[in-house]
């Protein structure tokens, strides 16, 4: 089998490793742009493999590794899609299905990629997939359990709009059947959409959970406990029960799979407490909506916040940024990066403060939030920069291990 990359990412770098022990011929292609690609001749290829950043280029033979998982995968899936909080709700149901003693995998967007894990699924298997609107975006299969969360705007960058967004997102419900399972979000229209185009059996979301079992949820916020009523939908579904029932019949292994499941590495990460002061990382914030549900999050505390980095609309997102920084608890607002610079020059706010490294900005983020805080009201240093990382750093990864290295050294 002759075989040719698209991409060489950490889905491209797997694929390499699992087809070579298939004795395959592997030819990878990368720095290249959508016209440089469709003027090559793939006529020897077998196979096209596309990494999820690279749209669907309508080759001959074009596939991704997504979607040769899910034609060979032996186990049911459990399919998690969403523009924000997809990677937590995924992580939720793991730990809930290993409550269960259940042989659980989770892969996909989340950093794992699904085909390093397909030789050693069997039938009595179970595998979370987090499913970006790339991976998602030609998909011809959908998961046994889909769950849908809030869908906002993103990846404008690479969708040529926003239905194109929504339409790629859709898939994970589109070729259901009415023997699977739909979930989703009922206060989010878009959610709604994407459950209608689906025939499952459909299940809405947030529902009532006891006060014992919403004490088992480590992490703060209310999104973070929609999160993980919506992984208590999925298991109850994968169980065949209703999300009563479960509630009902397993509180036990709900609250042990809750409690230990204790966040994501930059999904509203507590760092330390300093002076009264809590630093919390936030950096897998990307967009305004992310960094809106962060700070919702701290309602009762005064909040300075880091923002700013590279910009996916063109700047057109400065004013709901800045709207959002609008909450009443925003005490300082400290600016980084190519959109933090913009801010500075669109708005004169007082509270902003322009900074030019991540040390800078933490140490001015520092001295604002200490002379806020008290012993009876701790303030917060809140890193959610509403942008994407590449103007100063190499990923949302580096960016965050950066951030906490510095909070760390304080």
């Amino acid at each position: 089998m002759k075989i040719a990359l698209l991409g060489y990412g950490k889905e491209g770098q797997a694929a390499e490793k699992y087809f070579k022990t298939k004795n395959a011929a592997i030819d990878i292609f990368q720095d290249f742009t959508r016209e440089e690609i469709q003027q090559k001749d793939y006529s020897s290829y077998d196979i096209i493999f596309r990494s999820p950043s690279v749209p669907p280029l309508g080759l001959s033979n074009e596939s991704s590794l997504t979607k040769y998982f899910f034609d060979h995968c032996p186990c049911p899936i459990i399919g998690v899609t969403a523009t924000k909080g997809k990677g937590t709700t995924c992580s939720f149901i793991k730990s809930l299905l290993d409550s269960h003693g259940e042989d659980a995998y989770l892969v996909g967007n989340i950093g794992t990629p699904s085909i390093e894990i397909l030789d050693q699924l069997t039938p009595d298997s179970v595998v979370v997939y987090e499913m970006s609107s790339f991976q998602l975006w030609d998909l011809h299969k959908s998961p046994h359990i889909a769950v849908v969360g809030t869908i906002e705007p993103d990846h404008l960058n690479v969708h040529k709009d926003y239905d194109e967004y929504t339409s790629a997102k859709a898939n994970i419900g589109r070729f259901q059947s009415n023997a699977d399972y739909m979930i989703y979000y009922s206060l989010n229209p878009e959610s709604v959409k994407i459950a209608n185009v689906s025939p499952a059996t459909k299940i809405s979301y947030p529902f009532p959970i006891s006060n014992n079992i919403k004490e088992a949820i480590t992490i703060p916020g209310e999104h973070n406990q929609n999160n993980a009523i919506a992984a208590i939908a999925a298991v109850a579904s994968y169980k065949n029960i209703s999300p009563d029932e479960y509630l009902r019949e397993y509180k036990s292994e709900i609250i042990s799979g809750l409690r230990h499941f204790k966040g994501l590495p930059h999904r509203l990460e507590f760092i330390r407490e300093l002076n009264h002061v809590k630093y919390y990382d936030d950096n897998f914030s990307t967009n305004p909506s992310s960094t809106r549900v962060a700070i919702d999050a701290f309602p009762d505390n005064q909040i300075v916040t880091i923002i700013g980095g590279r910009d996916k609309t063109n700047n057109e997102d400065l004013p709901e940024i800045y709207d959002i920084l609008q909450a009443p608890n925003i005490s300082k607002i400290i600016l980084l990066g190519e959109s933090g610079h913009a801010l500075a020059q669109k708005y004169q706010d007082s509270r902003f403060i322009l900074t030019e490294s991540l040390k800078e900005a933490v140490a001015s983020a520092r001295t604002a939030a200490e002379q806020l805080a008290s012993p009876a009201s701790p303030a917060i240093v809140l890193m959610s920069p509403s942008a994407a990382s590449f103007d100063m750093f190499k990923n949302v990864y580096d960016r965050g291990d950066q951030y906490q290295a510095i909070v760390r050294s304080l």
